[in-house]
């Protein structure tokens, strides 16, 4: 009886010991397996089919790319103009212009519109940003002569009727005010005015405010020209089929106002990036120290922004992209890597350059606890102080060079994707060969290139943070002895000047 009941308890102490046994082995074969990952494999070709181009009798240049894969086209007209002809008193115009074109034709509601493009399995969007504007649709092959006559219909007959006007108006500004509100998207709009000097595409309270059916009248016509538009068809179309919808549908499209904008070209700094190097090494990386005081928020953000001179069709454009991939383009980039895997001090940080004709924007970020802000205020400058002050090894280099290329491919595989990345091409003037000799492009460049782009464009700019002051000033000032910090209360704030104040605004806090 002794020897049967042994039996049993050994019989489960042994069932015990081999479930923690397998599970420990597990445990410490998926550990190793995480500590040494496979290398990245060689980056896969892309082959993009070649892109074709005519343009209208009116102007309008029509671009086709067929991909005959599944029955689905993408057509989107970019329009070259956005929030960077506005003016700065009507800034957010080029984008409400945009969307209220869904809003109502001479035939169509904005219901019927909505109900029509559903019908037909279909879906349009429309939108400006800072360098354009676009109208986009996407539907399968064999509706896309019904669709693009309700597209045409919206671009070429809007209504703008005050009351859809003004019920827009009145979500934008809900939205805004939203916004304004969350440090992060605050800290953004105070970049922008602050350290790029531009005011914010999505307008403000008091610009939204202010725009009357006129001014979208008027940005209309300036704006919306046939010899100022491309036409981008990407899917399951022939070229053939393309030009004649495009004459069908836009032919007939007129205009005699003068373009807003110029042809983009390629510029040159007065500084080489070589020059710029040499002058950057005992450049700080910090130059400015802007807090907003936003009392009682439940967490700060942390930004560092600056003008990088270095645009969309520069030759430092690969450079860049791979630098910023390193830094702060992904998960496992350096930033994210600092701050969240390492720290656990935010859920997500990271960079991004957004383009411009010239001199282009640089944006680091992360959303953090008040508490830590200060902390991650230095952990950002001192991963761009590392990223221009030595080499990225291969074992880190490869694999972010292979997340970029992954990202691309990605891009590609949607015809909207596609639509998208041509559009940026024909905008910027870049020759549509560098679809597929981007990710030669990527791959061929070197550490030493990386280094030098940080060096020569990514000192010297601004740490922004939005949070409640009282929580983190103490321990900023002892992380940053020697830097001036200006504050400026929310309250104060006015994103509208050149100073971010309001005017007879006291001084938030103290300034150091």
């Amino acid at each position: 009886m002794k020897d049967s009941k042994f039996k049993i308890q050994n019989s489960k102490f042994f069932r015990i010991f081999l479930f923690f046994g397998v599970s420990l082995t597990s445990f410490v074969y998926a550990a190793n397996a995480q500590e040494t990952p496979p290398a990245p494999s060689a980056p896969r070709s892309v082959k993009i089919p070649s892109v074709q181009e005519k343009t209208l009798p009116n102007g309008l240049k029509v671009v086709v790319v067929e991909r005959k894969n599944v029955p689905l086209v993408t057509a989107s007209l970019l329009v070259k103009s956005g929030a960077n002809v506005e003016d700065d008193a009507l800034a957010g115009v080029a984008d409400l212009t945009a969307s209220m074109l869904l809003k109502g034709t001479k035939t169509l509601t904005a219901t019927q519109i909505a109900q029509d493009i559903e019908f037909l399995g279909g879906n349009i969007n429309s939108g400006a940003g800072w360098n354009s504007s676009n109208v986009t649709v996407n539907v399968t092959s064999d509706k896309l002569d019904k669709v693009l006559a309700i597209m045409s219909d919206v671009v070429l007959n809007p209504t703008f009727l005050p009351k859809e006007i003004e019920l827009y108006k009145t979500q934008t500004l809900d939205n805004l005010n939203v916004q304004l509100k969350q440090p992060r998207s605050l800290a953004g709009f105070v970049a922008s005015r602050f350290s790029f000097d531009e005011h914010a595409a999505a307008g403000t309270p008091e610009t939204i405010a202010k725009i009357s059916q006129s001014d979208i009248i008027k940005f209309y016509q300036k704006a919306y020209l046939p010899t100022d538009a491309v036409l981008i068809f990407a899917g399951d179309i022939s070229v053939e089929d393309a030009m004649s919808l495009a004459k069908k549908y836009f032919g007939n499209w007129k205009s005699s106002a003068k373009p807003m904008t110029k042809p983009y070209t390629i510029t040159q700094d007065n500084l080489s990036e070589k020059e710029r190097t040499k002058f950057n090494q005992n450049m700080k990386v910090v130059n400015r120290f802007l807090v907003i005081d936003l009392p009682n928020s439940g967490q700060a953000a942390v930004g560092y922004a600056n003008k990088i001179k270095s645009g969309r069709s520069g030759n430092e454009y690969f450079p860049a992209l791979v630098a910023n991939t390193v830094l702060g383009g992904g998960y496992s980039a350096r930033l994210n890597e600092e701050i969240r895997i390492k720290r656990g001090l935010s859920y997500g940080a990271g960079s991004n350059i957004s383009w411009r004709a010239s001199d282009s924007n640089f944006f680091a970020y992360a959303q953090t606890k008040n508490v830590s802000a200060a902390q991650v205020a230095e952990l950002v400058e001192a991963e761009i102080e590392k990223l221009t002050g030595e080499p990225v090894l291969t074992d880190e280099l490869n694999p972010r060079k292979a997340t970029l290329n992954g990202n691309f491919g990605r891009s590609l595989e949607t015809t909207r994707g596609l639509a998208g990345q041509i559009g940026e091409l024909y905008l910027y003037g870049i020759n549509t060969d560098e679809l597929n000799s981007y990710m030669s492009n990527v791959q061929k460049i070197s550490d030493k290139q990386v280094e030098n782009f940080a060096l020569a464009n990514l000192k010297g700019g601004d740490i922004i943070i939005v949070g409640d002051a009282k929580v983190f000033m103490d321990d900023l000032k002892k992380r940053f002895p020697n830097q001036k910090i200006e504050v400026i209360s929310a309250d104060d704030l006015d994103l509208n000047s050149a100073t971010l104040r309001k005017k007879n605004a006291t001084k938030s806090m103290s300034e150091k």
